[in-house]
């Protein structure tokens, strides 16, 4: 029997639902979810493994006009998930205007086949349905257009047996066994991420960076420091909060997931630290893992 495999490419602009349709596609929480734009800052791979084939998605940043080197980092990672693609699963919002030229500039002359995925469509007419339909169809001449809600999982079971049709023959690229090409380290740092993104205001979760600095498994526990990265002083007193308060409660909610995520008991120590303006300087950023 033959064998299939294959790189997807799940792309859109912030805030369309990628990272929560990446989750649904694979069945497991790869990709941190948060109400706020451009809560995703690193490619993820999430992998499907089955007898006869292997799907690698890729859940990519959403795509912005970059103001600063992370984000130049961050749209550099979208590049190379689109360079590798074999198909590509476009991402748009039911509500969204039209106003997407910064991924249409990416996608439109690429002659690599596209999926439209017009997600969030529980919040809307079936006239609006249509409309974007007949939009995206003329636009980009994809070869299929869904009408999803990847949060209630609606009518993503046909998208597997589309994407199927576009791999090529090939061997697995990765391992049968793996489930994404992040190490646990990576995931607990963005499960802490997310809570700094759930729990704070304005500037202060894209200030922030979790970096895992100590990860030792021990018989009956997990012992982990991770440090969160701020840019000035005054984020990292909010961060902290009166008397150490929000810092603690984004502590015991990171603990709780962390512990489902390694199914252990954990026990966590966090603790924030000063780096001026690190967002944009290319050694800090090489230093967190972002792509150049």
């Amino acid at each position: 029997m033959s064998h299939k495999a294959g790189f997807v490419s799940i792309i859109g602009k912030p805030n369309v639902g990628k990272s929560t349709l990446m989750n649904a596609l694979i069945g497991e929480k790869l990709s941190i979810i948060t109400p706020k734009a451009q809560t995703t800052r690193h490619r993820i791979l999430g992998i499907v493994n089955e007898e006869n084939y292997q799907i690698v998605f890729s859940d990519t940043p959403g795509i912005i006009k970059p103001k600063y080197q992370l984000q130049d980092s961050m749209m550099s990672s979208v590049n190379g998930a689109l360079s590798d693609a074999d198909l590509i699963l476009f991402v748009t919002d039911i509500h969204e205007g039209h106003d997407e030229n910064d991924v249409l500039e990416k996608i439109e002359k690429t002659t690599i086949p596209i999926i439209v995925l017009i997600n969030k469509i529980d919040t809307a007419t079936q006239q609006d349905v249509e409309e974007k339909t007949a939009y995206w169809t003329e636009k980009l001449n994809p070869k299929h257009v869904f009408a999803i809600s990847a949060l209630h999982e609606y009518n993503l079971s046909g998208i597997m047996d589309t994407v199927l049709n576009f791999l090529p023959e090939h061997p697995a690229y990765y391992d049968k066994e793996d489930l994404t090409d992040r190490n646990q380290r990576f995931f607990v740092s963005e499960i802490i991420r997310e809570k700094i993104f759930n729990n704070y205001q304005k500037e202060i979760p894209y200030s922030t960076e979790v970096v895992v600095t100590s990860f030792k498994e021990e018989e009956k526990m997990t012992r982990i420091s991770a440090e969160i990265i701020v840019e000035r002083d005054s984020q990292k007193n909010i961060l902290i909060g009166k008397g150490g308060s929000m810092l603690k409660k984004v502590g015991t909610e990171a603990r709780k997931d962390i512990e489902k995520f390694l199914d252990q008991k954990v026990f966590l120590e966090t603790f924030v630290k000063v780096l001026p303006d690190w967002r944009s300087k290319k050694n800090y950023l090489k230093s967190f893992g972002y792509e150049n």
